[in-house]
C-alpha cells in the first residue's frame, strides 16, 4: 500500500473513532459557545454564521445567524426558505431603549420608503416588547425567530415576549438591518454571512 493510501486510511479509521458530533463541535467567540446546528419550528437550521457588534473598543454582544441552508449574500439570506433565527448574547448589558432605537434606525435606512408605512405598526408591537423588558443584561441569550405561518418570536433567556408578529416582509426588515446595504456593522454583516473579516 502506498504512503498516500496509508495516510488516508488513517484518516478515516480516525474519523470513524471520533464521538458523533465531534466533527462539529459547537463554535467559540469571546468564549461563548454556539451550536453549528439547531432545531426550530420542525427544521434542522445550520449556523450560517457569527459576528461582533462593535464600536470602537467597546463589544456589545455576538450574533449568529440560522438558516435552512447556508447563504453568503444578503439575498440569499432572504431568499432562503424556512425557519431563520438571529441570535444575540449579551456581552454588555444595555437600556432596552437602545435597543428600539437601534432596530428603528436599522430597519428604517435599509427598507424602501413605499415600505415603511406597511412596517409601521408591526414596529411598533415589536419596539412594545423589547420596552417592556426595561434592560438587557450581560449574559442574556436574545432570539429573534421566525417560523412560516407565525412570523417573529422575541425571545429573552428561552422565554417569549409577547405574541408572534405576523409577515416575512416585517422579519426581513429586521434582518437587513443586519446584513442589508447599510448594516450596523460592516464586520459583523461580514460574519453573519460566514465571510472572512
Amino acid at each position: 500500500m502506498s504512503l498516500s493510501r496509508r495516510g488516508l486510511l488513517a484518516a478515516l479509521v480516525f474519523a470513524a473513532s471520533l464521538p458523533a458530533g465531534a466533527a462539529e463541535a459547537p463554535l467559540r467567540v469571546e468564549g461563548l459557545l454556539f451550536e453549528r446546528r439547531i432545531r426550530l419550528g420542525g427544521s434542522e437550521l445550520l449556523l450560517n454564521g457569527t459576528g461582533i457588534r462593535a464600536v470602537a473598543w467597546f463589544k456589545g454582544y455576538v450574533a449568529a445567524l440560522y438558516l435552512s441552508a447556508r447563504a453568503s449574500t444578503p439575498a440569499g439570506v432572504l431568499a432562503t426558505p424556512g425557519p431563520k433565527r438571529l441570535r444575540m448574547h449579551m456581552l454588555h448589558g444595555v437600556a432596552t431603549v437602545e435597543f428600539v432605537n437601534a432596530f428603528r434606525k436599522g430597519v428604517s435606512r435599509n427598507a424602501a420608503a413605499d415600505e415603511l408605512p406597511r412596517l409601521a405598526e408591526r414596529m411598533e408591537r415589536f419596539a412594545a416588547q423589547v420596552s417592556a423588558l426595561g434592560n438587557v443584561d450581560k449574559g442574556d441569550i436574545v432570539d429573534l425567530d421566525f417560523e412560516p405561518g407565525r412570523g417573529l418570536t422575541f425571545i429573552v433567556n428561552g422565554k417569549i415576549q409577547g405574541d408572534a408578529i405576523a409577515g416575512e416582509d416585517f422579519y426581513a426588515a429586521l434582518l437587513r438591518a443586519f446584513v442589508g446595504d447599510k448594516p450596523y456593522d460592516k464586520k459583523l454583516k461580514a460574519g453573519l454571512l460566514g465571510l472572512a473579516v
